[in-house]
């Protein structure tokens, strides 16, 4: 069998309401990244000198040596650009990112941070890159990170962000530490909950693109202006969804270097004027964001289909498609994975099993299907599902006229075209079903073996909506 570990799904169309405190549109959580003093520097034991995220377009590391213009970036983000964003967002509710090294290298910030209230994430041990770590190096920095964090902090983190991450940091990171949430994603505008490290974890999604990164970067901004315009019209688009009932979170990226200088700076003032002022926004923490998240929305313990050994799995969904259980054992070898958990992910993999059978193997499904309204019905001796499902029509509360002509119906299609009449009654009432029933008896049997497959897999998304919900 193949599991794909990605989930292209996610909340899907209608996510869930995220109740914010007093009603509020819309959460804006602004990050500050505190990692000057913890970047790639020859000081620290690293191969080489930083190239990443610094005024030097196109930057490359220089092995076994200092650079100097490099350092006196960083240098300037720890020794101007902090303070200029602490003056400006004192009052705001803020997460700090700390690259541990980093913050036990800036006693004064810490403390002005501390005494702003800010919330302080841990963003790693050092500000490096975590790609080509080998899992057990990278297990033993992320303890090393939260035990430096608490011995310089006082406390140990809540929140984790590495950034420059592997494929192995979140598992690693959720197993490691007893983390309110890990930020590690920037796959959707809600927080969400995965299973990593071998437990529930909550993922509060990070940005790159309301980040001041982009000043950074070729592909970015230029000036201050498109950098506010960007973030006012993210956030215009997102508190008028909420109005409309769909609210969301929208997250601001922020560095000491970068933000921090006086052009960049004034663009961001601008941006949160216009937020705040604005009824119905929640200025949070990422911490306070998860709590509310964990208390509003805990975890699911439902069954994941994708996490199914075969006879669950099968037993589970062998019904769906009356009596075939041989498509469920069938999806079961297929590519299935955390986008597959919803009704209509296990559809999607049954029909699709469904669709490529041969013929007869399809002609097979269609016969399994009862009479409606026939001898088996009369006898109590359908499937539950195809029971509740008559009912639903009224089909089991028939006159005597109405049952006659059900079998006169039954009998000249089963007659015609080889299979019973099928119809997912659910979505109709009595008389749109025999109205149907006598519309298709004119088909030609192509035709009306093709609707009867359609049908059937109707029937099939009905009752997988029942199951597993929409």
């Amino acid at each position: 069998m193949t599991r794909y570990p990605r989930d292209l799904t996610g909340h899907g169309q209608t996510p869930p309401d995220p109740n914010w405190p007093d009603g509020a549109k819309i959460a804006v959580q602004i990050v500050l990244n505190y990692e000057e003093g913890g970047e790639n520097n020859v000081l620290h034991g690293d191969a080489a000198s930083e190239a990443f995220l610094s005024e030097i377009t196109g930057a490359a590391p220089w092995p076994g040596q200092r650079h100097w213009n490099m350092e006196t970036i960083y240098e300037y983000g720890a020794r101007a650009g902090f303070w200029r964003l602490h003056r400006m967002l004192g009052h705001l509710p803020i997460t700090v990112y700390g690259v541990a090294t980093a913050l036990a290298r800036a006693p004064e910030q810490l403390r002005a941070m501390q005494e702003a209230g800010w919330e302080i994430a841990s963003h790693g041990l050092k500000w490096i890159e975590h790609k080509d770590m080998q899992p057990e190096e990278e297990r033993a920095q992320i303890r090393e990170a939260i035990r430096l964090h608490e011995e310089v902090t006082g406390a140990k983190p809540r929140g984790w962000y590495t950034g420059r991450c592997s494929m192995n940091t979140i598992d690693l990171a959720a197993a490691e530490g007893d983390f309110a949430y890990i930020a590690d994603s920037y796959s959707d505008e809600l927080p969400y909950w995965m299973k990593a490290g071998g437990k529930d974890q909550l993922i509060v999604p990070y940005t790159m693109d309301c980040n001041d990164m982009r000043f950074a970067i070729q592909a970015g901004f230029t000036e201050g202006g498109q950098f506010e315009r960007y973030l006012v019209d993210s956030f215009d688009t997102l508190y008028a969804e909420g109005q409309d009932g769909a609210p969301k979170m929208m997250s601001i990226g922020l560095h000491c270097r970068l933000a921090g200088r006086p052009g960049r700076a004034a663009a961001l003032k601008r941006a949160l004027d216009h937020m705040a002022a604005h009824e119905g926004v929640w200025f949070a923490t990422r911490l306070e964001i998860a709590e509310h998240w964990a208390a509003t929305h805990p975890p699911s313990q439902r069954p994941r289909p994708s996490d199914m050994d075969r006879a669950t799995f099968v037993d589970a969904f062998g019904g769906i498609f009356e009596h075939s259980p041989w498509i469920a054992e069938r999806a079961f070898e297929r590519e299935l994975g955390p986008t597959h958990d919803t009704a209509l992910g296990i559809h999607s993999a049954l029909a699709r099993v469904f669709r490529t059978a041969s013929e007869d193997e399809r002609l097979g499904v269609l016969r399994a299907h009862p009479d409606l309204a026939g001898k088996l019905a009369a006898a109590k001796r359908l499937t539950a599902e195809s029971t509740a499902e008559q009912a639903s029509a009224g089909l089991d509360a028939l006159t005597d006229a109405e049952r006659a002509r059900f079998t006169e119906l039954n009998s000249a299609y089963t007659v015609k075209f080889g299979f019973p009449f099928i119809i997912a009654v659910r979505d109709h009432d009595k008389a749109g079903i025999l109205a149907a029933f006598e519309r298709r008896l004119e088909n030609d049997r192509a035709d009306e073996f093709a609707e009867a497959c359609a049908q059937v897999e109707r029937i099939a998304e009905l009752r997988l909506v029942e199951k597993l919900g929409a």
